[in-house]
Protein backbone atom coordinates (compact mmCIF):
# COMPACT_ATOMS: atom_id res chain seq x y z
CA UNK A 1 0.00 0.00 0.00
CA UNK A 2 1.36 3.44 -0.94
CA UNK A 3 1.96 5.93 1.87
CA UNK A 4 0.83 8.75 -0.43
CA UNK A 5 -1.63 8.38 -3.27
CA UNK A 6 -2.83 11.25 -5.47
CA UNK A 7 -5.87 10.32 -7.54
CA UNK A 8 -7.16 12.30 -10.52
CA UNK A 9 -6.26 15.73 -9.15
CA UNK A 10 -7.35 18.75 -11.16
CA UNK A 11 -6.80 22.43 -10.34
CA UNK A 12 -8.15 25.41 -12.26
CA UNK A 13 -7.33 29.07 -11.77
CA UNK A 14 -10.13 30.84 -13.58
CA UNK A 15 -10.04 29.51 -17.13
CA UNK A 16 -6.53 28.06 -16.75
CA UNK A 17 -6.09 24.36 -16.03
CA UNK A 18 -3.00 24.15 -13.80
CA UNK A 19 -3.40 20.40 -13.23
CA UNK A 20 -5.53 17.88 -15.12
CA UNK A 21 -6.26 14.36 -13.85
CA UNK A 22 -2.87 13.95 -12.16
CA UNK A 23 -2.05 10.85 -10.17
CA UNK A 24 1.05 9.56 -8.42
CA UNK A 25 2.08 7.28 -5.56
CA UNK A 26 4.93 7.33 -3.06
CA UNK A 27 5.89 4.29 -1.00
CA UNK A 28 7.34 4.52 2.50
CA UNK A 29 11.14 4.43 2.54
CA UNK A 30 11.59 5.60 -1.04
CA UNK A 31 12.77 8.75 -2.83
CA UNK A 32 10.43 9.70 -5.68
CA UNK A 33 11.09 12.48 -8.18
CA UNK A 34 8.60 14.94 -9.67
CA UNK A 35 10.14 16.77 -12.62
CA UNK A 36 9.00 18.87 -15.55
CA UNK A 37 9.63 22.18 -17.30
CA UNK A 38 8.93 25.50 -15.60
CA UNK A 39 5.20 26.05 -15.25
CA UNK A 40 4.38 22.35 -15.50
CA UNK A 41 2.37 22.42 -12.25
CA UNK A 42 4.85 20.83 -9.82
CA UNK A 43 4.53 23.37 -7.01
CA UNK A 44 0.75 23.49 -7.46
CA UNK A 45 0.67 19.72 -6.95
CA UNK A 46 2.83 20.10 -3.83
CA UNK A 47 0.34 22.69 -2.55
CA UNK A 48 -2.52 20.26 -3.12
CA UNK A 49 -0.72 17.41 -1.35
CA UNK A 50 0.26 19.55 1.63
CA UNK A 51 -3.18 21.18 2.00
CA UNK A 52 -2.37 24.71 0.87
CA UNK A 53 -4.47 24.41 -2.30
CA UNK A 54 -7.87 22.76 -2.60
CA UNK A 55 -8.22 20.84 -5.88
CA UNK A 56 -11.26 21.21 -8.11
CA UNK A 57 -11.32 17.45 -8.55
CA UNK A 58 -9.56 14.36 -7.29
CA UNK A 59 -8.37 13.13 -3.91
CA UNK A 60 -5.25 12.90 -1.78
CA UNK A 61 -4.80 9.80 0.38
CA UNK A 62 -2.19 9.54 3.12
CA UNK A 63 -1.68 6.11 4.66
CA UNK A 64 -4.94 5.02 3.01
CA UNK A 65 -6.86 7.90 4.62
CA UNK A 66 -8.56 10.53 2.51
CA UNK A 67 -7.01 13.81 3.69
CA UNK A 68 -8.42 15.96 0.87
CA UNK A 69 -10.48 18.09 3.27
CA UNK A 70 -7.88 18.39 6.01
CA UNK A 71 -5.93 21.60 6.58
CA UNK A 72 -2.18 21.87 6.14
CA UNK A 73 -1.77 21.82 9.94
CA UNK A 74 -3.84 18.65 10.27
CA UNK A 75 -1.81 16.94 7.54
CA UNK A 76 1.42 17.99 9.22
CA UNK A 77 0.29 16.31 12.43
CA UNK A 78 -0.27 13.10 10.48
CA UNK A 79 3.38 13.18 9.42
CA UNK A 80 3.54 15.26 6.23
CA UNK A 81 6.21 17.98 6.07
CA UNK A 82 7.50 20.16 3.25
CA UNK A 83 9.99 22.78 2.15
CA UNK A 84 9.29 25.58 -0.30
CA UNK A 85 10.72 26.81 -3.59
CA UNK A 86 10.93 30.25 -1.99
CA UNK A 87 12.67 29.89 1.35
CA UNK A 88 10.35 29.85 4.35
CA UNK A 89 12.49 30.15 7.47
CA UNK A 90 12.55 32.21 10.65
CA UNK A 91 15.14 34.50 9.12
CA UNK A 92 16.23 36.37 12.27
CA UNK A 93 16.72 33.17 14.27
CA UNK A 94 19.83 31.04 14.17
CA UNK A 95 19.95 27.81 12.21
CA UNK A 96 19.79 25.90 15.51
CA UNK A 97 16.78 27.83 16.80
CA UNK A 98 14.88 27.30 13.54
CA UNK A 99 15.15 23.55 14.07
CA UNK A 100 14.59 23.75 17.84
CA UNK A 101 11.34 25.72 17.42
CA UNK A 102 9.94 23.01 15.15
CA UNK A 103 10.97 20.27 17.57
CA UNK A 104 9.35 22.13 20.48
CA UNK A 105 6.13 22.65 18.54
CA UNK A 106 6.03 18.97 17.61
CA UNK A 107 6.51 17.96 21.26
CA UNK A 108 3.54 20.12 22.31
CA UNK A 109 1.02 18.93 19.77
CA UNK A 110 2.15 15.30 19.94
CA UNK A 111 2.06 15.42 23.78
CA UNK A 112 5.27 13.40 23.65
CA UNK A 113 6.81 13.45 27.12
CA UNK A 114 9.81 11.44 25.92
CA UNK A 115 10.75 14.03 23.30
CA UNK A 116 13.95 15.99 23.92
CA UNK A 117 13.89 18.95 21.48
CA UNK A 118 17.41 20.29 22.25
CA UNK A 119 18.98 16.87 21.72
CA UNK A 120 16.91 16.27 18.58
CA UNK A 121 17.93 19.66 17.18
CA UNK A 122 21.61 18.85 17.68
CA UNK A 123 21.20 15.47 15.95
CA UNK A 124 19.47 17.10 12.99
CA UNK A 125 22.15 19.80 12.76
CA UNK A 126 24.72 17.05 12.28
CA UNK A 127 22.47 15.04 9.99
CA UNK A 128 21.99 17.88 7.48
CA UNK A 129 25.58 19.11 7.85
CA UNK A 130 25.18 22.63 9.23
CA UNK A 131 27.18 22.36 12.48
CA UNK A 132 29.59 25.11 11.36
CA UNK A 133 26.74 27.64 10.95
CA UNK A 134 24.42 26.42 13.71
CA UNK A 135 24.61 29.73 15.61
CA UNK A 136 24.37 31.97 12.54
CA UNK A 137 21.11 33.84 11.80
CA UNK A 138 19.51 32.29 8.75
CA UNK A 139 19.22 35.62 6.95
CA UNK A 140 23.04 35.78 6.97
CA UNK A 141 23.46 32.38 5.32
CA UNK A 142 23.93 31.64 1.62
CA UNK A 143 20.80 30.25 -0.03
CA UNK A 144 22.14 26.70 -0.20
CA UNK A 145 22.81 26.51 3.54
CA UNK A 146 19.50 28.18 4.35
CA UNK A 147 17.78 25.43 2.37
CA UNK A 148 19.49 22.84 4.54
CA UNK A 149 18.17 24.68 7.61
CA UNK A 150 14.68 24.51 6.12
CA UNK A 151 15.13 20.78 5.52
CA UNK A 152 16.31 20.32 9.09
CA UNK A 153 13.28 22.16 10.40
CA UNK A 154 11.01 19.89 8.35
CA UNK A 155 12.74 16.82 9.80
CA UNK A 156 12.27 18.12 13.34
CA UNK A 157 8.55 17.29 13.19
CA UNK A 158 9.48 13.63 12.57
CA UNK A 159 7.67 13.35 9.22
CA UNK A 160 6.68 10.13 7.55
CA UNK A 161 6.69 11.95 4.20
CA UNK A 162 8.66 15.06 3.31
CA UNK A 163 8.01 17.11 0.18
CA UNK A 164 11.14 18.92 -1.00
CA UNK A 165 10.74 21.77 -3.49
CA UNK A 166 14.07 22.53 -5.22
CA UNK A 167 16.29 21.58 -2.23
CA UNK A 168 19.54 21.70 -4.23
CA UNK A 169 19.01 25.27 -5.42
CA UNK A 170 22.05 27.29 -4.30
CA UNK A 171 24.17 24.22 -3.57
CA UNK A 172 27.42 23.54 -5.38
CA UNK A 173 28.18 20.16 -6.95
CA UNK A 174 29.74 18.66 -3.82
CA UNK A 175 26.90 19.92 -1.62
CA UNK A 176 24.33 18.49 -4.06
CA UNK A 177 26.05 15.11 -3.87
CA UNK A 178 25.95 15.29 -0.07
CA UNK A 179 22.24 16.13 -0.26
CA UNK A 180 21.63 13.13 -2.47
CA UNK A 181 23.33 10.83 0.04
CA UNK A 182 21.27 12.38 2.84
CA UNK A 183 18.01 11.73 1.00
CA UNK A 184 18.97 8.09 0.46
CA UNK A 185 19.80 7.77 4.18
CA UNK A 186 16.44 9.27 5.12
CA UNK A 187 14.66 6.78 2.90
CA UNK A 188 16.65 4.03 4.61
CA UNK A 189 15.04 5.02 7.92
CA UNK A 190 11.56 4.58 6.44
CA UNK A 191 10.86 8.23 5.60
CA UNK A 192 9.31 8.81 2.17
CA UNK A 193 10.68 11.69 0.08
CA UNK A 194 8.89 13.37 -2.84
CA UNK A 195 11.39 15.59 -4.62
CA UNK A 196 10.78 18.45 -7.05
CA UNK A 197 14.15 19.25 -8.54
CA UNK A 198 15.62 20.84 -11.68
CA UNK A 199 18.94 19.08 -11.13
CA UNK A 200 17.95 16.10 -13.25
CA UNK A 201 21.24 14.33 -12.62
CA UNK A 202 20.54 14.38 -8.88
CA UNK A 203 17.02 13.07 -9.49
CA UNK A 204 18.31 10.22 -11.64
CA UNK A 205 20.86 9.24 -9.01
CA UNK A 206 18.63 9.14 -5.93
CA UNK A 207 15.07 8.42 -7.07
CA UNK A 208 13.57 4.96 -7.40
CA UNK A 209 10.66 6.27 -9.44
CA UNK A 210 10.08 9.51 -11.33
CA UNK A 211 6.89 11.26 -12.43
CA UNK A 212 7.05 13.87 -15.19
CA UNK A 213 4.56 16.74 -15.50
CA UNK A 214 4.10 18.86 -18.60
CA UNK A 215 1.43 21.57 -18.99
CA UNK A 216 -0.30 20.26 -15.88
CA UNK A 217 -0.65 16.70 -17.12
CA UNK A 218 1.26 13.55 -16.27
CA UNK A 219 3.53 12.97 -19.25
CA UNK A 220 5.40 9.89 -18.05
CA UNK A 221 6.31 7.83 -15.00
CA UNK A 222 8.80 5.08 -14.42
CA UNK A 223 12.27 4.18 -13.22
CA UNK A 224 15.18 6.52 -13.95
CA UNK A 225 16.20 4.27 -16.83
CA UNK A 226 12.73 4.38 -18.35
CA UNK A 227 12.55 8.16 -18.01
CA UNK A 228 16.02 8.60 -19.50
CA UNK A 229 14.93 6.77 -22.63
CA UNK A 230 11.56 8.48 -22.99
CA UNK A 231 11.47 10.60 -26.17
CA UNK A 232 8.42 12.54 -24.98
CA UNK A 233 10.28 13.65 -21.85
CA UNK A 234 13.24 14.85 -23.89
CA UNK A 235 10.93 16.76 -26.19
CA UNK A 236 9.14 18.39 -23.25
CA UNK A 237 12.40 19.69 -21.82
CA UNK A 238 14.32 20.81 -24.88
CA UNK A 239 12.46 20.03 -28.07
CA UNK A 240 12.98 17.11 -30.40
CA UNK A 241 16.18 16.27 -32.17
CA UNK A 242 19.82 15.33 -31.81
CA UNK A 243 20.77 18.67 -30.29
CA UNK A 244 18.23 18.20 -27.51
CA UNK A 245 19.61 14.78 -26.73
CA UNK A 246 23.13 16.14 -26.45
CA UNK A 247 22.11 19.06 -24.23
CA UNK A 248 20.03 17.07 -21.79
CA UNK A 249 22.95 14.76 -21.05
CA UNK A 250 21.63 12.30 -18.50
CA UNK A 251 18.32 12.01 -20.34
CA UNK A 252 19.93 11.14 -23.67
Amino acid sequence: MALLEVRGVGVRFGGLAALTDVGLTVEAGTVVGLIGPNGAGKTTLFNVISGLQQPNSGRVLFDDRDVSQLSAHQRARLGLARTFQRLETFASLSARDNILVAAEIRKRWAKDRQADPPREAEEIIDLVGIRSVADTPVDSLPTGLARLVELGRALAVRPRLVLLDEPSSGLDETESEDLGRLLVRLAGTGVAVLLVEHDVELVMQVCERIFVLDFGKLLASGTPGEIQGNAAVQAAYLGVGEEAGEEIGVLS
